[in-house]
């Protein structure tokens, strides 16, 4: 339980709570290990190498990034992904220094350097966001995960891939291709994004004085968070009201980005929190979301909703 959120109360008019937002804290990433594997042949061909001889490299090392990158492809568990990420990182460094190993001709020296430059910004970027990337597989689950890692690991392979193509040299064609990102669905500040139940009296002013959006659920006294009477979509840094709340209620807020507009939930940094008083009915209350000494409010963690 942490004290962390202000909260300020009022019977008539609403007036604002003061403070400047901060940032929740950032979680700290871990990295699994995984299995490596490296390409099938270990003699340097002698160099320098032309456009055919360095061709028919890229396609033995071509070989060998299939068998870690489509693990990506098959991975249903957040633990699965951080050992996939981390096994085809491996993957990556030593084909790095199977490259490092080889001379071109002066016509390829460019691209042969930006290939080995980009396949060791894939490789660090795999090692150090392994640990969040699981997180956010509890978020949005771990194939949809999956397919922003892969798009991210074509982006920074993306390059290189466009210069050796430009030479009439194909590498890459075995990473796996999940398709275009999805929409933009970030709702409008304020947005009901549900109404259910009985309404009444009661009336809520929310700012969210975070640097991340919330969805806020206004859960009758008695339900779970799965089943709330109004659910209320909040940008970070803005505030909100919301008026004819039916009885007392408690509240529960999820944190994150990237929104799942059909099923109510963010894909990635997803937090989940709840106010542990109550709030009695028909009156009008004012919560600011805003890490602050001394707020009046106290907060649990709670499972995904």
């Amino acid at each position: 339980m942490r004290r962390w959120l202000a909260l300020c109360v009022g019977v008539g008019l609403l007036s604002g709570c003061g403070g400047r937002p901060e940032d929740s804290p950032t979680p700290v990433a871990s990295v699994a290990t995984g299995a490596v594997s490296a390409p099938s042949s270990t003699v340097t061909p002698a160099g320098p190498l032309g456009t055919a001889a360095y061709q028919a490299e890229l396609t033995r090392i071509d070989q060998v990034l299939a068998i870690t990158s489509q693990r990506l492809t098959r991975v249903r568990a957040a633990e699965g992904l951080s050992a996939a990420m981390t096994a085809l990182a491996q993957s990556l460094n030593t084909i790095g220094i199977r490259l490092a190993a080889l001379t071109v001709t002066s016509r390829l020296s460019a691209v042969h350097e930006l290939l080995q430059e980009r396949i060791g910004v894939a490789a660090s970027r795999l090692t150090s966001s392994a640990g969040q990337t699981e997180d956010d597989a509890r978020c949005g689950g771990a194939p949809y995960t999956a397919q922003k890692v892969q798009r991210q690991l074509r982006a920074d392979l993306g390059t290189a891939l466009d210069q050796l193509a430009r030479l009439n040299l194909r590498f890459g064609t075995t990473l796996p291709d999940p398709g275009p990102a999805p929409k933009d669905e970030r709702p409008a500040n304020g947005e009901i994004l549900l109404r259910r139940g009985a309404d009444g009296m009661g009336r809520l002013k929310i700012t969210n004085g975070m640097a991340k959006d919330v969805a806020i659920s206004i859960v009758a006294d008695g339900r779970p968070p799965s089943s709330p009477q109004i659910m209320i979509y909040l940008q970070a840094t803005k505030s909100t009201t919301v008026n004819q709340i039916g009885g007392a209620y408690r509240l529960y807020f999820k944190s994150g980005s990237d929104w799942d507009a059909t099923h109510h939930k963010f894909r990635a940094g997803c937090t989940f929190k709840k106010f542990d008083q109550t709030f009695t009915k028909n009156q009008g209350w004012q919560v600011n979301l805003q890490p602050r000494p001394g707020g009046n409010a106290d907060t649990t963690e709670v499972e995904a909703y």
